[in-house]
């Protein structure tokens, strides 16, 4: 009879379990969707995710994520799944980085009018229950180059996500090439920076690109920003087959991913993420957040790059708070005009047209 009834009660638990999503609570009120590949991934989707969980936990709100289906390869229509379930789930919020994710909030918004939708990374595009957060990436990549080269280094290289045609990696790159441009010129140096798109149309590691930065190192170029999702992977690969070849990351602190990260430019995606859920649980969404992107960066502590000073060599706490104070103030102009296009040597060569403290190339 005992057995019975311990049997009785484990049947009764599965079946709560299959229909509160096994939480304790039966609904989920804040929702993170990742767009591709895999929550906890040292980036974008990890950085996001622990936002949405502090403002969550400091609020008693509760919440869950969900990865769409086929990981690095899902489609729109696996995204569109994750959102529904999400809501399904009771979801008031849905929080959702990355670029990949406008036709399938697009879809889900439509369905759900009560439903609000943060698109992290993203733009404004027309609906009401949608609001964007974008980052002023080039004072991330600004503040990476001026670091790197005021600690000696003057050979520079860039891989960047999107084929030239993703707006924060081109701003990543941009910013980045200004920075080093700018530190340059204060030591009364000239540094060389190669810049390339040729690899990153999928953000995906490759063959080809950890070989196209195996001989970047090879011909002297001592740091690499790697700036594209898993594309770091060819990068690091590449770094731990030479010497000295150093990384720069990208979005997060990247340093836990190998020991040849000497920094990173990152977005404060857990701090912004914690902003826009205080202000739409504040109230603040019809006259702030309602089909409105809110650009962050220096002055909301959503760039710049992490506090750790232990793998540069001259570079310390000192100087990189003198430099985000200018960067915060606006004493220092870094330009955010990209080409649409910056897969196009012209346009960098004109870009630094006149500037004698760098020699930029574009690699094809």
């Amino acid at each position: 009879m005992k057995r019975i009834l311990a049997l009785a009660l484990v049947l009764l638990m599965v079946g709560a379990c299959a229909l509160t999503a096994c939480g304790g609570t039966k609904e989920k009120e804040i929702a993170v969707v990742t767009d591709v590949g895999q929550l906890m991934d040292g980036g974008f989707n990890q950085g996001t995710y622990e936002g949405a969980k502090a403002y969550a936990e400091k609020t008693g709100k509760t919440y869950q994520y969900y990865q769409p289906a086929n990981g690095a390869d899902a489609t729109d229509n696996d995204r569109i799944a994750a959102m529904r379930l999400a809501v399904t789930n009771g979801a008031k919020v849905v929080v959702a980085p990355g670029f990949l994710q406008q036709s399938a909030m697009a879809t889900v918004a439509a369905e759900n009018p009560d439903v609000k939708f943060v698109f992290v990374d993203g733009w404004a595009f027309g609906q009401a229950n949608v609001t964007a957060i974008v980052y002023k990436e080039q004072e991330s990549g600004y503040m990476a180059g001026y670091a790197a080269v005021k600690d000696g280094y003057t050979k520079l290289g860039g891989t960047f996500g999107g084929g030239g045609s993703n707006p924060a990696c081109n701003r990543y790159a941009y910013g980045y090439a200004q920075g080093a441009a700018d530190a340059a010129k204060e030591l009364g140096k000239t540094v060389d920076v190669k810049i390339s798109f040729k690899y990153g149309d999928g953000f995906s590691a490759s063959p080809e690109l950890q070989s196209q930065i195996s001989s970047w190192y090879a011909d002297g170029i001592e740091v690499v920003f790697a700036c594209g999702g898993s594309m770091f992977q060819s990068v690091k690969s590449a770094a731990e087959e030479t010497q000295n070849g150093k990384i720069i990351g990208v979005d997060v602190d990247q340093s836990s991913l190998s020991d040849r990260v000497i920094t990173s430019a990152v977005k404060g995606l857990a701090v912004s993420v914690e902003k826009i859920l205080g202000e739409i649980y504040d109230g603040k969404w019809d006259a702030e957040l309602s089909d409105k992107a809110s650009n962050l960066g220096a002055t909301d502590d959503a760039t710049g790059i992490p506090a750790k000073f232990d793998r540069f060599t001259t570079f310390n706490q000192a100087d990189y708070d003198a430099l985000f104070a200018k960067v915060k103030s606006g004493a220092i102009t870094i330009k955010a005009e990209v080409a649409e296009n910056c897969n196009d040597a012209a346009w960098w060569t004109n870009a630094f047209a006149g500037n004698s403290a760098i020699n930029i190339t574009l690699e094809k």
